[in-house]
């Protein structure tokens, strides 16, 4: 016989019957984070955010209490003291008159001091420091980390109270800590940038609520981070046309389309090996390019130094940027600049043809909004795309076609 069901535990129910009301959010008063997070907090949700040291972790939990100064939040840190903290939000020129700092690492008071408070938004900075007093381990170790996670997870879900920890993250550029971590919260943001540069990206890796890979742009300022609503603007603020090795590519951060400079110098060789050096793309991927363009177009980079930048200090991966990348190479090989006022869409095979590239559409629809021109863009996509007013597209299913075009019929 099947075995009685438990007094007080739940049925199961169909599908159908399911109420699929769509959860309630709280804007943050940052469009950029908004935009992330898939419209703002969901009440009771578990938020990590993940950064090198020096990045801006801190200053982006801070800057919430700024933004929403209606909204009771507990900041509990266990890496600044409080007189710390309050220097950096004078800088920051932060009112947040309902900020509660809390500066204790252990994870029973900060539960306490939560069920007391009662606050909006609870902030952990960071979850390699909190520890629980019965498990002997260090702060930061994965029995530590997985025990606090566990704790405030349940007090997420429990209460409904919104909990965002802060995390660091290895030498490799992953979480630091165990993988369970990632499991147990509902949105994974990753805070990335060049420490030496002003821009910041903050990247979604996972969404229970929304869509993952969307990305959020800020610059860094001394009073703060500062929503970028048009990041092309950003990126393309130091370009210089009209100068050979430099060309324009579009890239798509999720459902966002960026354009942003590629600079390539190509130089006689000065010792007996030739140098390649690839700086915020992959040295592999130049290397491949490279061979394609010795092999189908004729030209001899195996005496030639190879410097590749992206402008900006960004981190491309983007495969729809290997024509702007091959565009620049060759016009540096040849000394001729690129057409001013042209974007180059589409990922280069290994025979030299255009490749197809995703979002063709919204990839154009920014360039033609940058103030470009003349796009090139694969060939077998010429059927994808409506006309634009003052812009005119190339399609092109060849390298060769594309190079021709660009440099004349001697290159």
């Amino acid at each position: 016989m099947p075995a009685q069901q438990a007094e007080g535990s739940t049925k199961a129910r169909l599908l159908d019957e399911i109420d699929a009301q769509e959860a309630s959010r709280t804007t943050t008063g940052m469009a950029e984070f908004d935009r992330v997070l898939g419209g703002g907090i969901v009440a009771g949700s578990f938020i990590l955010v993940g950064g090198d040291p020096g990045v801006g972790k801190s200053t982006l939990a801070l800057q919430l209490a700024g933004r929403r100064p209606d909204l009771s939040i507990l900041y509990c840190s266990g890496e600044e003291s409080a007189g710390q903290i309050r220097q950096r939000a004078t800088r920051m020129k932060l009112h947040a008159p309902r900020l509660h700092l809390f500066t204790e690492t252990d994870i029973t008071l900060i539960q306490q001091q939560a069920e007391l408070l009662k606050p909006d938004l609870l902030i952990i900075d960071s979850i390699q420091t909190v520890f629980r007093p019965e498990i002997t381990s260090m702060p930061g170790s994965v029995a530590q980390i997985r025990e606090c996670a566990g704790l405030l997870m349940r007090l997420a879900k429990l209460t409904g109270l919104t909990t965002m920890v802060i995390g660091h993250v290895t030498k490799e550029g992953d979480l630091a800590g165990p993988r369970v971590l990632e499991h147990m919260v509902d949105v994974v943001l990753q805070f990335e940038g060049d420490k030496q540069l002003n821009y910041r990206l903050l990247r979604t890796l996972k969404n229970r609520f929304g869509r993952t890979q969307e990305v959020g742009v800020f610059e860094m300022r001394e009073n703060g981070l500062r929503d970028v609503a048009n990041p092309s603007e950003l990126f393309l603020s130091g370009f210089t046309e009209g100068i050979s090795g430099n060309a324009a590519a579009c890239i798509l951060e999720g459902n966002r389309a960026i354009i942003l400079e590629v600079q390539a110098l190509v130089t006689p060789a000065s010792y007996g090996t030739p140098q390649r050096t690839a700086s915020g793309y992959d040295q592999r991927r130049l290397q491949l390019l490279l061979a394609v363009l010795e092999k189908r177009l004729g030209y001899r980079f195996g005496d030639k130094d190879v410097f590749l930048n992206i402008a900006g200090g960004i981190r491309l991966q983007d495969t729809a940027s290997d024509l702007a990348l091959v565009s620049a190479l060759v016009s540096s090989y040849l000394d001729r600049p690129v057409p001013e006022k042209t974007l180059l869409i589409g990922e280069v095979g290994l025979g030299a043809e255009i490749r197809q590239v995703s979002g063709l559409e919204t990839r154009i629809r920014e360039a033609a909004k940058s103030g470009f021109k003349i796009i090139y863009a694969p060939g077998s996509m010429s059927d994808a795309l409506p006309s634009l007013p003052g812009t005119k597209v190339h399609f092109a299913g060849q390298l060769h076609q594309v190079n021709q075009r660009l440099f004349g019929p001697g290159g």
